[in-house]
C-alpha cells in the first residue's frame, strides 16, 4: 500500500504561554464578513461519555485537553482518552493484545494497508457505519468510502479513508513548503557564506561549519546538526529513510524505490541509498555533528531543542519551522529555511481522489455510543471539524474559526492572536476558549481527514499559508532574505521553477493479503534493520561500521528476508503500474 510516511505527521508539541488582552479578544469575535463555517448545532447530548481512541497515528496518550477538547466537549459531549502505541511502547504488542482481548477502542484510527481492514472485520473488531453514516454530509466522499471497503463488503462501511481530495492526482497535496527537504538554520548559513551543495554529502562540511561557528545555542545547551528519535521506527530507520525522499524515494516495506518507477532498492543492498544514508550519518557522527541524546528521546524532546535553537538541520518544515521560527526569531532574521541540493528530486505527494489508507477511521464493536461517534467522524469530515482537527503551524489549518482566523471582506485572515500563537510558542489560549496553548490543545487524533490543498465552502484552501492575507502579514525580515537570495515567494515555487519536484500520483493501492510467515519474518528482520542501523551510525570506526553492516545483511537474510523482499519489490513495481495507469485514465476522461 502507498505509504506517505510512517506517522511522519506529529502534532503534539511542547509549548508555553503568554497573555492576551481584553481589547485583542474583541477584535477575535468581531469583525466576520462571509459565511460561517460552524455547522449548525448538533443534538444535545446530556451525558457526558469518555471515548477510548485506539491511535497508532497519535504523539500523545491521555485525555484530551486544551481548545479541541473543549470543542469536542460543547458539541458531543465527549471526553478523548487517546491510546497511543507511539507513546505506551510495544507498537504492534499493543494493537495484538487489545486486538485478542475483542476490543481495541471506540473509535479506532489505525493503518488501513496490508489488509488491514480485512482482518479488523474478520476479527469482529469494527462495526458497519452504513446506517450511521446514512444521508450524513461525510458521504459525499462516497466513492472514496466504497473504494475502501469493496474490497471487504459491497455494501458495509467498515472505515474511513483519510486524505481524501477532490483535485488530480498529479497536483501536489502540499502548501507553501514540501513534506520532505532540507531545512537549515538559514541566519547561519548565510553567515558561513550561503555554499553551494551538489550533492546529499555536500552537507556534512557545511554543517560542521555552522556548528563550529555556533557551538552553544541560547538556551546554553552545545549545537547538534542532527538529533533523531526512535519513535516512527517501523521497517527501516525512520531518519534514516527520510533524505532518501529528498531523491523522490518512497517505501514500501523494505524496498526503497523513486515514484517515478524509474529505480527499486532494497534497503540491504551495499549501495541502495539507505546504506548511503546510513554512512551518511555515520560520518557525520565522526564529525561530531550527531546528538548523542538520539537513542534515548523521542520526538517531543527533538522538538522541544530545536525550540531552543539546539538543532540546525530538519528533514521536514513542520519541525524546525514551526518550532524555532517564531514572530521574534524571524523578525530578528533567524530561523530554519529550505536549502537546496543540486541533485535533488524532492518527493511530492499527489493528492488522493480516493482517499489515502495509511490511516482510516472506525468505530469499534463495542462502542458505548455509535451514533454519537458516527456524528463526531462526520463533524471531522466537515469545514469546520477539518479547520479544527488538522491545526497545525506551517503545514496545517489555522485552527478554529473566531479564535485564529476570521472571514474577512477580502478572504480569510488570521486573527492577531493567531499570527502569534502559529508561529510562536509562548502564547496562552483564552480560558473561555480552553486555555493552556494553542499547540498544547492540538488535535491529538493526528490524521488529516481531507487534503487541505483543497477548499472550503467559501472557495479558499484549508491550508492558512496560501492565504493572500497571511502571505502579506508573514513577511520578516527572514522570509525577505530568503525570497531574495532564491528568487522565489516560497519552497515550492522554487522547487517548481528549477524542476526539483518528484511528484508521486496520490492513488490507493491494495495488495494481496500477507501471509502470517510473510508477516513473521518482515517483524524480525525490520526489528535487526532498526538494531543494526543504529549500532552503525554510532560506530566506534569504520571498520566497525561495516562489520555491523554485514551482520545485519546476514542476519535478515537467515530469517528469510529474501522471500519478504521479493514480495515487497513486486508490490511497489505493481503500485507505480496502477499510479501510471490512473494518470493516463485521468488525462483521458
Amino acid at each position: 500500500m502507498f505509504q506517505k510516511n510512517d506517522r511522519i505527521k506529529s502534532k503534539q508539541k511542547e509549548i508555553i504561554a503568554l497573555g492576551l488582552s481584553t481589547t485583542l479578544l474583541t477584535g477575535i469575535l468581531s469583525g466576520c464578513s462571509g459565511p460561517s463555517l460552524t455547522q449548525e448545532k448538533e443534538p444535545v447530548y446530556e451525558e457526558t461519555i469518555t471515548v477510548d481512541v485506539f491511535d497508532s497515528l497519535a504523539n500523545y496518550q491521555g485525555i484530551q485537553s486544551g481548545w479541541f477538547a473543549k470543542i469536542v466537549k460543547d458539541k458531543f459531549n465527549i471526553e478523548l482518552n487517546i491510546i497511543a502505541p507511539n507513546v505506551a511502547g510495544g507498537g504492534n504488542a499493543m494493537y495484538e493484545t487489545r486486538a485478542a482481548a475483542g476490543n481495541l477502542g471506540d473509535l479506532i484510527i489505525c493503518s488501513g494497508n496490508n489488509n488491514n481492514l480485512q482482518d479488523l472485520v474478520t476479527a469482529g473488531l469494527v462495526m458497519d457505519m452504513s446506517e450511521l453514516l446514512k444521508d450524513k454530509d461525510i458521504m459525499q466522499y462516497e466513492d472514496a468510502i466504497r473504494n475502501l471497503n469493496n474490497p471487504v463488503s459491497d455494501t458495509a462501511i467498515y472505515a474511513i479513508p483519510t486524505e481524501v481530495s477532490s483535485k488530480s492526482c498529479t497536483e501536489p497535496s502540499e502548501n507553501s513548503e514540501p513534506t520532505y527537504g532540507p531545512y537549515l538554520r538559514y541566519d547561519l548559513y548565510t553567515a558561513i557564506g550561503s555554499p553551494e551543495m551538489e550533492t546529499l554529502e555536500d552537507l556534512l562540511p557545511v554543517l560542521k561549519q555552522m556548528q563550529d561557528t555556533y557551538p552553544v545555542s541560547e538556551s546554553g545547551n552545545p549545537t547538534y546538526s542532527f538529533s533523531f528519535f526512535k519513535d516512527w521506527d517501523g521497517n527501516m530507520m525512520n531518519a534514516a529513510k527520510q533524505p532518501a525522499c529528498f531523491y523522490g524515494y518512497e517505501e514500501y516495506g523494505f524496498a526503497l524505490y523513486q515514484v517515478d518507477g524509474s529505480d527499486y532498492q532494497d534497503i540491504l543492498d551495499s549501495d541502495s541509498i539507505y546504506q548511503r544514508i546510513l554512512k551518511f550519518y555515520f560520518d557525520a557522527n565522526q564529525m561530531g555533528l550527531v546528538d548523542p541524546d538520539s537513542p534515548n528521546q523521542s520526538y517531543n524532546d527533538v522538538y522541544n531543542k530545536c525550540a531552543q535553537g539546539d538543532i540546525l538541520f530538519s528533514y521536514w518544515p513542520w519541525l524546525g519551522k514551526s518550532a524555532y521560527n517564531t514572530v521574534e526569531n524571524s523578525a530578528s532574521g533567524k530561523g530554519f529555511m529550505f536549502v537546496p541540493i543540486d541533485d535533488m528530486q524532492i518527493l511530492s505527494i499527489g493528492c488522493r481522489p480516493m482517499g489515502s489508507t495509511t490511516a482510516i477511521v472506525a468505530i469499534g464493536s463495542d462502542a458505548e455510543d455509535p451514533e454519537r461517534l458516527a456524528a463526531f467522524i462526520d463533524w471531522l469530515y466537515s469545514p469546520e471539524g477539518i479547520y479544527a482537527n488538522s491545526s497545525q503551524p506551517v503545514t496545517g489549518t489555522a485552527g478554529p474559526e473566531g479564535l485564529t482566523w476570521e472571514m474577512t471582506e477580502t478572504g480569510p485572515a488570521l486573527t492577531e492572536f493567531g499570527l502569534r500563537a502559529l508561529s510562536d510558542t509562548n502564547t496562552q489560549v483564552p480560558e473561555e476558549w480552553g486555555g493552556g496553548t494553542l499547540s498544547s490543545g492540538t488535535s491529538a487524533l493526528n490524521f488529516n481527514s481531507v487534503t487541505l490543498i483543497d477548499e472550503d465552502p467559501n472557495g479558499y484552501p484549508y491550508y492558512y499559508t496560501l492565504w493572500d492575507s497571511y502571505r502579506e502579514s508573514a513577511n520578516t525580515s527572514l522570509d525577505i532574505m530568503w525570497e531574495e537570495n532564491m528568487n522565489a515567494e516560497t519552497t515550492m515555487d522554487y522547487l517548481i521553477a528549477n524542476d526539483q519536484l518528484m511528484i508521486c500520483p496520490g492513488v490507493t493501492y491494495q495488495a494481496a493479503p500477507e501471509t502470517s510467515e510473510i508477516a513473521t519474518i518482515r517483524n524480525q528482520c525490520s526489528s535487526i534493520i532498526v538494531d543494526y542501523s543504529w549500532k552503525m551510525i554510532f560506530a566506534k570506526d569504520e571498520e566497525t561500521f561495516y562489520a555491523l553492516q554485514e551482520e545485519m545483511r546476514s542476519s535478515a537474510l537467515s530469517l528469510g528476508y529474501e522471500q519478504v523482499i521479493a514480495e515487497d519489490m513486486e508490490n511497489a513495481k505493481k503500485q507505480s503500474q496502477l499510479r501510471e495507469e490512473t494518470v493516463l485514465a485521468e488525462q483521458q476522461n
